[in-house]
């Protein structure tokens, strides 16, 4: 039976006038990797300080290990760890000061796993927080949140800003081992392939609602990228079953669909055309469909 970390029912959250989140639902299950992906201001670090307990719930309910995280955050917090983008950190501690430091707050610390991590990511425990760069902040801050082996991970954007290699070795190295301890990560991240390599499970929101949410590899066999051609010569789209985005011109256009494969390629015959190539769209293409879809729809509102 699944193991239920988080769980939010029909969330909203205002900000004055203005609706942050708007009925979203989300469930978080032991050993798992769930991707947020949205664009800025989507409502995703938002959703994240709700599980933190550092908001409370216009209407609807938060769950984590059962608990309200802002009625009990001493029972929520002890079990989660926690990485910002902004990787704040007290400047005048060396290393080794802040990992003594942030210890004292969590009997569960494992030092042994500490020293793995420091090493793994080249950091001497004797340098101070001002010297390091923007991506050694990153590394040292994603040590404090995990060297005590929370159950639940939450990283909001934690590559945001950093190279290529650091972004590697947070991710790979850190955020895959916690899911493969039995433990839980909850990240959001706007770098789509980041999410589509790591996450089992991803969940797009989109002006402060949840636009799709599934298991990845069921979410992308569900969404097509078609190449089709017809006779006849289109200054328009033509209007195609179950298409979500076209790009072309003329004869010639590029299709994101969804659904049955063959609807799509029926509803294409049916115009005079045919279906040259397909393939599962990745994540990206699925973002900038739906994403591109759900405003269309609420302007036209």
């Amino acid at each position: 039976m699944e193991q239920v970390v988080a769980e939010v029912v029909d969330l909203s959250r205002s900000f004055g006038n203005k609706p942050a989140l708007d009925n979203v639902s989300f469930r978080a299950t032991a050993g798992q990797v769930y991707g947020l992906v949205g664009s800025n201001g989507a409502g995703k670090t938002t959703l994240l300080k709700h599980l933190l307990g550092l908001l409370r719930a216009t209407a609807g309910s938060v769950r984590v290990f059962g608990l309200d995280p802002v009625r009990d955050p001493v029972g929520v917090l002890g079990r989660v760890g926690y990485l910002s983008e902004e990787h704040e950190l007290p400047e005048w501690m060396r290393i080794g000061e802040l990992m003594r430091y942030t210890q004292a707050y969590h009997p569960t610390w494992d030092a042994s796993y500490e020293r793995e991590l420091l090493e793994t990511f080249a950091l001497d425990p004797a340098k101070k927080i001002k010297e390091l760069s923007k991506g050694m902040r990153a590394q040292v801050g994603l040590i404090t949140a995990v060297a005590h082996r929370p159950e639940l991970l939450i990283l909001d954007e934690p590559s945001s800003g950093l190279d290529a290699v650091v972004r590697r070795d947070i991710l790979d190295a850190v955020v895959r081992a916690v899911a493969d301890d039995g433990r839980t990560v909850i990240f959001s991240s706007h770098l789509l392939d980041e999410v589509e390599r790591m996450s089992d499970h991803v969940t797009l929101i989109d002006q402060g609602r949840v636009a799709l949410s599934g298991v990845l590899d069921e979410v992308r066999g569900v969404y097509q990228r078609s190449r089709v051609h017809f006779v006849d010569h289109f200054d328009r789209p033509p209007v195609l079953d179950t298409a979500l985005v076209m790009e072309g011109g003329g004869r010639s256009w590029s299709v994101i669909h969804s659904g049955p494969l063959e609807q799509f390629r029926n509803s294409v015959v049916a115009r005079g055309g045919e279906v040259v190539e397909s393939r599962n769209a990745t994540l990206e293409e699925i973002f900038l469909a739906r994403a591109g879809r759900s405003r269309l729809q609420a302007e036209a509102a």
